[in-house]
């Protein structure tokens, strides 16, 4: 069986998100910032009245600092407990996967913390994310507090 991923670029890597989780795709707009929020939440939108937190991916993933650039896209996703937003250099394609393609992550090193697992792809491996686990439950706290005061 196959399923669809949303395979997105960061930093020249690619990453992929299932495409289940993912509401809509966007041109980068003005973030607002939040004060009180973790440190890889970059601020936050307002999307069809829904105020929804900005992942900041690179901070997350250790990845080079960058500004954020009008050609940047936002990936607007749903975790268990809200929607966010991430924001990715550009996205790359929408693909199916069969089951012989992908790989768990316990099977390449477990413990890795964001990781779903990673796909074969054409040209190379797809990291696939799991978008429940880019925030510790002390980051989820702060954020709430956050927006509840916005």
């Amino acid at each position: 069986m196959a399923s669809q991923y949303v395979v997105f670029d960061l930093n020249g890597q690619r990453y992929a998100l299932r495409l289940s989780l993912v509401d809509r795709v966007v041109r980068m707009v003005h973030i607002t910032p939040l004060s009180g929020a973790p440190d890889i939440v970059l601020g936050a939108v307002n999307i069809a009245g829904r105020v929804v937190p900005i992942i900041n991916l690179r901070q997350r993933f250790g990845l080079p600092k960058r500004e954020i650039r009008l050609t940047d896209w936002l990936i607007f996703a749903q975790t268990e407990r809200r929607p966010v937003a991430l924001v990715a250099d550009a996205v790359l394609d929408v693909v199916e996967c069969y089951e012989p393609n992908l790989i768990s992550a316990e099977n390449i090193l477990p413990g890795l913390k964001y990781l779903e697992g990673v796909m074969k792809y054409e040209d190379g491996l797809v990291l696939i994310h799991n978008l429940d686990k880019f925030l510790s439950l002390e980051e989820e706290n702060s954020l709430d507090l956050a927006l509840l005061t916005h």
